[in-house]
């Protein structure tokens, strides 16, 4: 007998059956119209719950157990990782303000330095500039012409100011000849000297601590 229609939606489509039974099977008591209804109602919702039952897909738990230890797994790699990565960002950044800080104490010191120098070198240039002052001030000295009197008192004065800048004469007899701060201009013998001796200053020097700004002209007395 030929076959209408597709096989597979007859197969696939879910047959209905009510109870229109006169006599419940139960109770052996003869069924009234509304009982009648009741229990066919009854038996298709309970055929209804069935295929409901029969539809429903069960959850492959292996395979969702899987995935979500898979994503825990990769959580906790992150959650580990990170304080890795804080770490080496602080420490990255805890060499960088070492490195910055060893800068600025360089560059201090430096631009200290180079204050201290800018700071000599104007001194300097300014006792330079007063050298010929002072080279008149003992010439009047020797000639006696500041023993007393208030042009005296203010080379004095004067004499003490530049004391306090650091200026210091190069102007004593008697000592071993340095050819760092004496200028030989004339060699003497001297029998009652060993070594090379300045036997007369001519005309003095001056220095500024350890610099100096002229060397003293002088008459060295040399041993026979």
């Amino acid at each position: 007998m030929p076959h209408h229609g597709n096989e597979h939606e007859h197969e696939s489509e879910p047959v209905s059956f009510r109870d229109n039974r006169k006599i419940d099977p139960e109770t052996g008591k003869v069924r009234g119209p509304q009982e009648e209804a009741a229990a066919g109602d009854a038996a298709a919702s309970a055929e209804a719950a069935g295929h409901e039952h029969e539809d429903v897909t069960p959850v492959d738990a292996a395979h969702d157990s899987g995935d979500a230890l898979a994503q825990a797994e990769q959580i906790l790699n992150e959650a580990s990782a990170e304080p890795a990565a804080d770490q080496a960002l602080v420490e990255e950044l805890r060499n960088d303000l070492l490195r910055l800080q060893a800068e600025y104490v360089n560059y201090r010191k430096r631009v200290e330095r180079d204050r201290a120098v800018a700071g000599e070198m104007a001194v300097i240039g300014v006792l330079n500039s007063l050298l010929p002052v002072l080279d008149d001030i003992d010439a009047a000295r020797q000639h006696g012409d500041l023993t007393d009197g208030p042009f005296a008192a203010i080379a004095s004065k004067l004499d003490g100011v530049l004391e306090q800048y650091g200026l210091n004469r190069i102007n004593e007899a008697g000592v071993e000849f340095d050819p760092n701060i004496h200028e030989a201009l004339m060699q003497q013998p001297n029998p009652e000297v060993k070594v090379d001796t300045v036997n007369q200053i001519l005309r003095g020097g001056f220095k500024s601590g350890d610099r100096v700004l002229r060397a003293a002209q002088v008459v060295v007395g040399v041993p026979e």
